[in-house]
């Protein structure tokens, strides 16, 4: 038998929501049947698949011990870097300055060293997660950048903050801006520009097209110049939709690619400035949650920005 005791992370969820992050290793189809069995009790009783958790509540497990066994990479992230740049921290949220060469989570090579893992031990060390006090919650990532993107990543450090900013993302009510250099000039200087887009998951890959297609999802890109030296363009993006690969594939569709990208930009150009990575960085975030953000209206109106862009430096200094 196994006993969990809701905390204010578990509170606010389904029986069984809760039992699928806490004991994976269950089958639905199990987790079902147990429930009709009786063999899962809240509070000594009987309870129901749409039952919700509060605080204080005791939820009881009678099964195999076999589907409790404890991963043994759970605590992998104390392993990785230490490496983290802190844009802004309070009691609910972080947010953090990713590197390109970084990704967000675990992808195909299965590297421990990830953002979300760093946080995981950087709070660690600070006492503030304590995985065996959590039952299904972990600090987890509200955005996601790519590997070779630079920028903001917006890290939930309880679960309430978590439901309020995936809201918040889902109803982009958090307004991201980011900073590119593009080969050659966009004309004009400043404009929201519309296309239709495609994904193909096979190559990761997408592709733009002016009118609609079968299958195609719009994009809307905003963009204003604001330096140009050279070939060279350094650009702020309003990225109004957040499509994979927008930003990199919609400006080169109008011409004007990213300095450093290796799948929608011009290799010869990037070889010639020996750059291996898209300039881009995800450089700037201000709240506009509304009345609904509960615990975090305190965010709402703020703006943070990171001054220290590795091409801003570089080419535009």
């Amino acid at each position: 038998m196994k006993q969990f005791i809701i905390n204010s992370n578990d509170s606010g969820q389904r029986v069984d929501k809760f039992i699928k992050k806490a004991v994976p290793r269950l089958p639905q189809a199990l987790l079902y049947k147990y429930i009709r069995l009786k063999r899962i009790k809240l509070n000594g009783k009987r309870c129901e698949i749409s039952d919700r958790l509060t605080v204080g509540d005791v939820l009881e497990l009678y099964i195999n011990d076999e589907f409790f066994a404890s991963e043994p990479s759970e605590n992998d992230f104390l392993s990785v870097s230490d490496n983290i740049d802190v844009v802004y921290e309070d009691d609910n949220v972080l947010l953090v300055n990713k590197p390109c060469g970084l990704v967000v989570h675990e992808d195909d090579d299965n590297s421990v060293d990830t953002l979300i893992n760093r946080i995981k031990k950087y709070l660690y060390r600070k006492g503030e997660y304590i995985p065996e006090n959590e039952s299904s919650f972990t600090p987890s990532l509200c955005n996601r950048l790519d590997r070779n993107t630079q920028g903001i990543v917006i890290c939930a450090k309880n679960a309430e903050s978590l439901r309020t900013l995936n809201l918040a993302v889902k109803e982009r009510t958090i307004q991201k801006k980011y900073l590119c250099v593009t080969l050659g000039e966009p004309k004009p200087k400043s404009a929201v520009i519309e296309a239709y887009h495609i994904k193909d998951e096979k190559s990761n890959t997408v592709k733009i097209y002016s009118n609609e297609v079968p299958m195609s999802k719009k994009i809307v890109t905003g963009y204003r110049v604001l330096k140009t030296v050279g070939d060279l363009t350094l650009c702020e993006i309003d990225l109004i939709t957040g499509r994979t690969h927008q930003i990199r594939a919609h400006m080169a569709f109008i011409g004007c690619p990213l300095l450093g990208d290796g799948k929608y930009g011009v290799n010869e150009i990037n070889r010639r400035y020996n750059v291996k990575t898209q300039a881009l960085c995800a450089y700037k975030l201000t709240f506009n949650m509304g009345d609904d953000c509960k615990s975090l209206s305190y965010l709402n109106g703020k703006t943070f920005e990171i001054k220290d862009i590795w091409f801003v430096k570089k080419y535009f200094n």
